[in-house]
């Protein structure tokens, strides 16, 4: 297709990608350059800012030359990321800090002390239960580096510092769209404003805080300098952009409620579209914002169980293709055989001493069982999600799943969901969602397209339908794996992290 394309970039954990697309969501060339986690000591995961936004200059050059785009091509661009971190600027947006990763546990005692005194306020007024996330790093900062928490201007995100660096801004234009605003602990979601609530009670500064913008707001231009490390033009238009989660759902289509988004990476994780806000104060659902107007994402994950069939495969030397072929011919229930996927603790309800295993073993059970039972966990933990959705939002009808990521790869196990849920999986071919989503929210932000209807385009593959029977008796296997879940539970939840989604996987563990 002809006409100008668009650029999304999305700055992950382990590298930053970039896209080019034209109007239509097609691709035109992807590119994706690794960056480093700086391990300093237990607990302590940071980056270089400046290597991120080294990282995205040359993914975007890489895939503008890749594509063959002349500098004037480009329309648009925007940028998308890690969404539970933080870093600080100085006022010259300069850093005063590493990013201070969504994998860093140093805060864990303020996150304790926050979670025991302000648990109940921050979900009620953010959506989220308190994790790794922005408040108690702001408060680690505050409480063990006086110095450099006093010298920051700004705290930002790591897409808003490479979207602000491109365009040569200042800490006075310092900004956070609201995809974010339920990993702040600060933020007055149903409002989508800072809280002074919440600002007064962990004693947090407002000053450091970047202004809220929609996500399609136009924050700058290309600098003459960014433009010639990037290979463009300068002048042109940058959009505020979002967090990756938000951006792999837009990217992978979901714009309706009522859609489902399944990301079968490193964490499994189902996330819904409705159309409002609901906390949920049983602490079993993350609610976010989306891209879109009246968009809200509840979301849940297994941190770590995209993990459990390949650790099954190498603890028993047996390949994974051969695993899941051994797992196609167990009957649906696997004879009895439950697994609880929660290896790595479990993330909401938050019980992250928890461990898991299988329940109901007996010697009839084969290799193939436990391949099987570790598939059908992962449906039966999403099964609890969308319960909870529908708790939450009696007035949604969920009717369809849409399936990212390398376990979205085996047929076999987009059908064990699909009879699970009772709703048709479909798979999304399209391989970079978030840089997609991020290109097509900068092509809205110029008036280039409606972005809903781009966006709802993204290609599938036929469905895997599910099968009536199956799901009728699958319904009571539910209820039968969250019994075992809570009977593995910890008596009580500390107040511990919890590592968090992403859309993204940077893995594909199924294939």
């Amino acid at each position: 297709m002809d006409g100008p394309a668009v650029i999304g970039v999305d700055v992950g954990t382990t590298s930053t990608k970039a896209g080019a697309y034209r109007l239509d969501g097609s691709a035109c060339a992807t590119a994706q350059v690794a960056t480093r986690l700086l391990r300093r000591g237990a607990g302590e995961v940071e980056q270089d800012p400046r290597e991120l936004l080294d990282a995205a200059c040359e993914a975007i050059a890489a895939c503008v030359a890749q594509a063959g785009l002349a500098p004037g091509e480009v329309a648009a661009l925007a940028v998308s990321g890690q969404m539970a971190g933080v870093l600080g600027v100085d006022a010259d947006w300069q850093p005063v800090t590493p990013y201070d990763s969504w994998l860093d546990a140093r805060c864990t005692p303020q996150l304790r002390r926050l979670a025991a005194e302000h648990g109940e306020l921050v979900v009620e007024r953010t959506g989220c239960p308190p994790m790794l996330d922005h408040a108690p790093k702001l408060q680690w900062w505050r409480d063990e580096r006086p110095a450099d928490y006093a010298r920051v201007a700004a705290w930002l995100m790591p897409a808003a510092y490479v979207a602000g660096s491109l365009a040569g801004l200042t800490a006075a234009d310092a900004f956070i769209d609201p995809t974010y605003l339920h990993f702040t602990g600060l933020a007055d979601a149903r409002t989508g404003a800072w809280s002074d609530e919440l600002l007064a009670a962990l004693a947090l500064e407002r000053a450091q805080l970047p202004s809220i913008v929609a996500p399609d707001a136009v924050i700058g231009e290309l600098s003459a300098a960014a433009a010639a490390r990037c290979g463009l033009r300068a002048g042109i238009p940058i959009a505020a952009g979002m967090g990756d989660t938000a951006a792999g759902a837009l990217g992978a289509g979901i714009v309706a409620p009522g859609q489902l988004l399944d990301t079968a990476g490193t964490a499994s994780v189902l996330i819904g579209a409705v159309e409002r806000f609901a906390p949920d104060h049983r602490q079993g659902l993350i609610v976010m914002r989306g891209v879109l107007a009246d968009q809200w994402l509840p979301l849940n994950y297994v941190a770590g169980g995209g993990l459990c069939l390949p650790w099954l495969a190498e603890q028993t030397g047996v390949p994974l293709p051969q695993l899941l072929a051994e797992a196609e011919r167990v009957p649906p229930g696997s004879d009895g055989l439950l697994f609880v996927p929660h290896l790595e603790g479990r993330t909401a309800p938050f019980a992250p001493e928890m461990r898991g295993g299988w329940v109901g073993l007996g010697l009839a059970h084969t290799r193939g069982h436990l391949a099987r039972a570790i598939l059908e966990s992962i449906a039966f933990e999403y099964a609890t999600y969308m319960r909870a959705m529908q708790r939450l939002h009696p007035q949604t009808a969920f009717t369809s799943v849409r399936a990212i990521g390398g376990g979205a790869r085996s047929a076999g196990w987009n059908q064990i969901k699909a009879d699970v849920l009772g709703l048709p999986v479909d798979r999304v071919t399209v391989e970079e969602t978030a840089t997609r989503g991020a290109a097509l929210l900068a092509a809205a932000a110029v008036g280039l397209i409606a972005l809903g209807d781009v966006a709802g385009s993204a290609p599938t593959t036929p469905s895997a339908a599910p099968d009536a029977a199956r799901h009728a008796a699958y319904a009571e296997a539910v209820d039968r794996y969250a019994a075992a879940v809570e009977a593995l539970a910890p008596p009580t939840a500390p107040a511990s992290p919890a590592p968090n989604p992403t859309t993204t996987p940077e893995r594909h563990l199924v294939s």
